[in-house]
């Protein structure tokens, strides 16, 4: 049986696993042919959730459940580093219109 704690802790991550999947959905469809990937989170810590491959460029995309949702150990390393290398944002849906906007102009230019 899961204590109230453990309880909200599924809940959260059941509502970012939720936005995740529609955002993977919705890149799909903002990106024809494009190479959508969710990366696994047991590999390296901290490296953001989704990788995107779209002709000679790509993204980094960290999704979170809101933007107050707490940030792990590495990510906003990672998620900075992809920034200057290519692109990267951390994204939740308060902000998910302006980081598509970003993204439509970072790997369509």
């Amino acid at each position: 049986m899961l204590n109230t704690s453990s309880y909200f802790l599924v809940i959260c991550m059941s509502l970012e696993s939720k936005f995740q999947s529609e955002l993977i959905k919705e890149l799909k469809a903002l990106f024809p042919g494009a190479i959508v990937l969710k990366n696994d989170a047991r590999y390296k810590q901290g490296i953001p959730d989704i990788l995107i491959l779209y002709n000679n460029k790509w993204a980094l995309l960290e999704c979170k459940r809101e933007a107050s949702a707490s940030r792990r150990p590495n990510q906003d390393y990672y998620v900075e580093k992809a920034k200057k290398m290519s692109f990267g944002a951390f994204i939740y849906p308060e902000n998910k219109k302006e980081v598509l906007d970003e993204l439509q102009s970072a790997l369509r230019s």
